[in-house]
């Protein structure tokens, strides 16, 4: 029978070490929202002093020699919520993000507005759907992979291609319209 190594198992000195509330003196206490863990003061509802224990928007790089579209500041790759993203260091000043992964543009003109392209994007659930690349003027939305040919039954600009167990299909996006076109 071999020995336990009870080092592995041991807690780092300041894991046990209790702060202060920088407002009120009282104990700081870890709390959980629907946001995630944060740390409270004990003393809570006469002391609301909260601070979190992750910091989304943190700066991981700063790109040297990038320029912020909007307010000319240089650009960040940042870690949020959802993942890594580019984003201006002026925040919250400036409110500039880009995506790190570069977005499918398509040649299909967007049949909402007539102005943007539709664009590949992910969900924060991983899921692939095309939007105007205009928004938030503009938050048309599907999907499906558009295919750039107007519907013949209501004139909708685009179909897409919908999967089915008989084989692929073009479809009309438009929920009032029922057009589907034969297998191929």
């Amino acid at each position: 029978m071999s020995k336990i190594d009870h080092s592995l198992f041991s807690a780092h000195e300041h894991a046990l070490e209790k702060e202060a509330c920088p407002e009120c003196g009282g104990l700081l206490q870890m709390k959980n929202s629907k946001h995630g863990p944060f740390l409270g003061c004990s003393s809570y509802p006469q002391c609301d002093y909260k601070r979190a224990l992750h910091h989304h928007g943190d700066i991981t790089k700063v790109l040297a020699g990038s320029d912020c579209p909007e307010c000319h500041s240089e650009l960040a790759i940042k870690q949020g919520r959802y993942g890594m993203f580019i984003g201006c260091t002026a925040f919250p000043d400036c409110h500039h993000i880009e995506s790190l992964a570069h977005a499918d543009k398509t040649d299909i003109t967007c049949p909402n507005c007539k102005s943007g392209r539709l664009v590949q994007r992910k969900s924060r659930f991983g899921k692939l759907f095309y939007a105007c690349d205009s928004y938030p003027k503009c938050k048309y939305a599907v999907n499906e992979k558009p295919v750039a040919q107007p519907c013949p039954d209501c004139g909708w600009g685009i179909l897409t291609e919908k999967k089915t167990a008989a084989g692929l299909r073009l479809v009309c996006p438009q929920k009032s319209c029922k057009y589907k076109s034969e297998t191929f």
